[in-house]
C-alpha cells in the first residue's frame, strides 16, 4: 500500500510517501521550485516521490492532506466577523485566497494526480504534527506535544499517544488539553520575529541567533502582553496584537508604545566595533546601543518562551506520569527551549520530528493514516533524515564536462577523505554534496558547507564572505558520537534522536571550536553516527585523528534567501558565487581558482 501525505498553502510545502507504512521519500518543494518556504502546492516533491518508488499516481492507495481546510476556513470566518470592520481587508484576501484554491484541494489534489476523490483523506493539522513525531519515534507509549502558530484553532495541544509494536495493540493519539487561537506561543514570537525587522515563518531562528547577545531585560513588558497560569496554559492580550484581523501587521501602535520602534529589516546589527563584518566602516556608539535593544528584546522573548514551554512540559508530565515526550509543531525548531526541556523537566527520552513545521505534517498526516485510521503495527523509526534527492557519478560527471570544469576524481573513499580533510586544515572552506538531501530545515551533512571549527575568525568569513548574511548567525559543530566528551559535559546520547537532528543547544566548554560556539557560550550540535552517516562520519574521524578536534563548523549549502541546494549544477553556482573555496560533489572535487577553458 501507498500513502503519500501532503501540506501546502501556508509555508514550507512538502510531500512524502509511504510503502506499507515505510518512508521511501519526503521533501519539501522549496528544494525544486528554488523558492525558499515556497507554499504552494508541492508538484515537484510530488513528482520526486512518486519517481523514487518507480510508481505513477494510479499506482497510490491514499493521500492525507495535513489539515482540515473547511475547519481553518470556519476560524478565518469566525475572526473576521468578530473584528469586523478592522477585518474589512482580510476578509477581501480571505475571499480570494480560499474561494480559488484553498476550499477546494480535495479536487485539486484529484486533478492533479488523476485519482478519485475517494482517495483523499484529510488529518487535523496539529494532529499531523503529533502523529509526525509519535510514529517516528522509537517509544511505545509517550506524552506529545504539539506547539506552533495555528491550525485549524489550536495553537498548543497536549496528549498521550500510543504506538502498536505487535500485532493486537492499537495505536492511538489523545488530546487531553489544548490552547486556541487566537492565544499561540507560536505567533507570540513571531510577532516579535516581524518586530525585529525579519519575516515571519522565515525569520524566528534569527531572532533566537540574535537573543544571545542581549540580557532578558523586557521580560515583565512580555508579561503585560500574555497571562500564564502554574500550569503553563495561557492567554494573549489581544489590545497589543493586530495578526487576528490583518495580515500586513501583527502588532499595533500599543505593542510600540510598550517596546519602542520597530527594528528596520535588513538595518545593520553592531555591538562590538571588533568586527569583520563592518570592518573599515563607521560605527557609532548610537548604533551599538540601539543593537543591543534588540537584542535584549530578542533575549526578553526567548526566555518567556522557554519558561513557558517548561511550565507546559511538567503539567503535561503530571497529566500523563510518562518519561517519554514527542514533540512537534514549529516552536519544537527552538534549540535552546528544547534543552532546557531535557534538563528542567521529568522526560528522561525526548524525540523531536526534525521537519517539525508544516513540511513534517504531511508526513505526519500520512503516518496517522497508516497507523491510527487503518490500526497497522510499527514498522518504522525515523533513524535519519536522509530522503531527499541522489545525483549519480554519471549525472556529475556529464554535467562538469559539459560545463569545461576541470575537476579531481577519487575512485577510492579513503583518498577522498584524506584529501578534503587536508583542505579544511588549510583553513578552506568546503562545499560538501554528497547522496540523497535532507528532510527538514537543518543541513546535516549531505548538503553542508563545511569549514575547519577551530579558527575563531572563520565565523566572520562565513558569513561576510559565503552567507552574505548577519553577523549574529550562529554555525553548528558536527561532531562524531565517539569524541562528544571531548567536547561538551553530556553524558551517553546515543538514544536521544534530537542530538543527530541538530535540535539542542548545550554549553561547550572545552574551548576548542571557536568558530562554531555561539557568543554565549553554546553551540547547536549534530551528533554523527557511524551508522548513519558513514562518509561524513569518516571525513570528521579523519580531522580529529589529525588535528585532535573531533568536529567540524557546518552550515547550510546555500547562499542568503536561497533554498539548500538539490543539484549539481547549484551547489557549483553557489560556489561560483561566493567565497567557498572546493565543492566536493560525491567522488569529484573542484577547487578555486580553476580555468574553465582548461576541460
Amino acid at each position: 500500500m501507498y500513502i503519500l501525505g501532503i501540506s501546502c498553502y501556508y509555508h514550507d510545502a512538502a510531500a512524502c510517501l509511504l510503502k506499507e507504512g515505510n518512508l521511501i521519500a519526503a521533501a519539501q518543494e522549496e528544494r525544486f521550485s528554488r523558492i525558499k518556504h515556497d507554499s504552494s502546492f508541492p508538484q515537484g516533491a510530488v513528482d520526486f516521490c512518486l519517481k523514487q518508488a518507480g510508481i505513477s499516481s494510479r499506482d497510490l492507495d491514499l493521500v492525507v492532506f495535513h489539515e482540515k481546510p473547511f475547519l481553518k476556513f470556519e476560524r478565518i470566518i469566525k475572526t473576521v466577523l468578530a473584528t469586523y470592520p478592522r477585518s474589512f481587508k482580510l476578509f477581501s484576501e480571505v475571499a480570494v485566497n480560499w474561494l480559488q484554491d484553498k476550499l477546494w484541494i480535495k479536487s485539486k489534489i484529484s486533478d492533479f494526480l488523476d485519482i478519485a476523490e475517494d482517495k483523499i483523506l484529510f488529518c487535523e493539522h496539529h494532529i499531523s504534527h503529533a502523529a509526525a513525531s509519535l510514529f517516528c519515534s522509537s517509544f511505545k507509549e509517550t506524552a506529545v506535544l504539539t506547539v506552533d502558530g495555528v491550525g485549524e484553532w489550536s495553537t498548543t495541544t497536549l496528549g498521550r499517544g500510543t504506538a502498536a509494536w505487535e500485532e493486537g495493540e492499537k495505536n492511538s493519539i489523545e488530546i487531553l488539553q489544548e490552547i486556541r487561537f487566537p492565544h499561540s506561543l507560536g505567533l507570540l514570537y513571531s510577532v516579535f520575529t516581524a518586530f525585529l525587522g525579519f519575516k515571519v515563518n522565515n525569520g524566528e531562528y534569527k531572532v533566537m541567533g540574535m537573543s544571545a547577545f542581549g540580557k532578558p531585560r523586557y521580560v515583565d513588558k512580555i508579561y503585560k502582553l500574555i497571562n500564564v497560569n502554574p500550569d503553563g496554559s495561557f492567554s494573549l492580550n489581544m489590545e497589543y496584537f493586530s495578526y487576528h484581523y490583518s495580515t500586513r501587521k501583527s502588532f499595533n501602535k500599543n505593542f510600540i508604545s510598550l517596546f519602542g520602534e520597530p527594528r528596520k529589516a535588513e538595518s545593520r546589527f553592531v555591538v562590538s566595533r571588533d568586527t569583520l563584518i563592518y570592518e573599515g566602516e563607521a560605527i557609532e556608539d548610537e548604533e551599538i546601543e540601539k543593537s543591543l535593544h534588540y537584542a535584549d528584546i530578542a533575549a526578553s522573548i526567548q526566555k518567556v518562551t522557554e519558561d513557558i514551554m517548561i511550565k507546559i512540559a511538567n503539567h503535561l508530565y503530571d497529566l500523563t506520569g510518562i518519561k517519554n515526550l514527542c514533540m512537534g509543531g514549529g516552536v519544537s525548531l527552538n534549540c535552546v527551549s528544547n534543552n532546557r526541556l531535557l534538563n528542567e523537566t521529568p522526560f528522561e527520552n525526548i524525540f523531536i520530528q526534525p521537519a517539525s513545521g508544516d513540511s513534517g505534517a504531511a508526513l505526519g498526516g500520512a503516518l496517522y493514516a497508516w497507523h491510527a485510521m487503518l490500526n497497522k503495527k510499527r514498522k518504522f523509526i525515523l533513524e535519519h533524515v536522509y530522503w531527499g534527492e541522489e545525483h549519480s557519478n554519471e549525472e556529475i560527471r556529464g554535467f562538469l564536462r559539459d560545463r569545461k570544469i576541470p575537476y579531481k576524481k577519487f575512485e577510492e573513499e579513503e583518498e577522498l577523505i584524506d584529501y578534503v580533510s587536508d583542505l579544511l586544515i588549510k583553513q578552506k572552506i568546503i562545499g560538501w554534496f554528497q547522496h540523497k538531501f535532507e528532510w527538514g530545515p537543518r543541513a546535516l551533512g549531505n548538503r553542508s558547507i563545511l569549514s575547519d571549527p577551530r579558527d575563531p575568525r572563520m565565523k566572520d568569513i562565513i558569513n561576510v564572505k559565503i552567507k552574505f548574511r548577519e553577523p549574529f548567525r550562529p554555525f553548528a559543530p558536527s561532531v562524531i558520537y565517539e569524541g562528544v566528551s571531548k567536547l561538551f559535559d553530556i553524558e551517553d546520547v546515543k538514544d536521544q534522536y534530537p542530538f543527530r537532528f541538530m535540535l539542542y543547544t548545550i554549553d561547550s566548554p572545552s574551548g576548542l571550536i571557536p568558530a562554531a560556539t555561539h557568543v554565549d557560550g553554546t553551540s547547536r550540535i549534530q551528533i554523527v553516527h557511524k551508522e548513519i552517516n558513514p562518509l561524513y562520519y569518516a571525513l570528521i574521524d579523519d580531522f580529529y585523528r589529525k588535528t585532535g578536534v573531533p568536529a567540524v563548523l557546518n552550515t547550510s549549502f546555500n547562499l542568503r534567501g536561497e533554498p539548500i541546494v538539490n543539484t549539481p549544477q547549484e551547489a557549483f553556482a553557489t560556489f561560483t558565487k561566493s567565497g567557498i573555496d572546493a565543492i566536493v560533489l560525491n567522488n569529484f572535487v573542484v577547487e578555486k581558482p580553476f580555468n574553465r577553458t582548461s576541460g
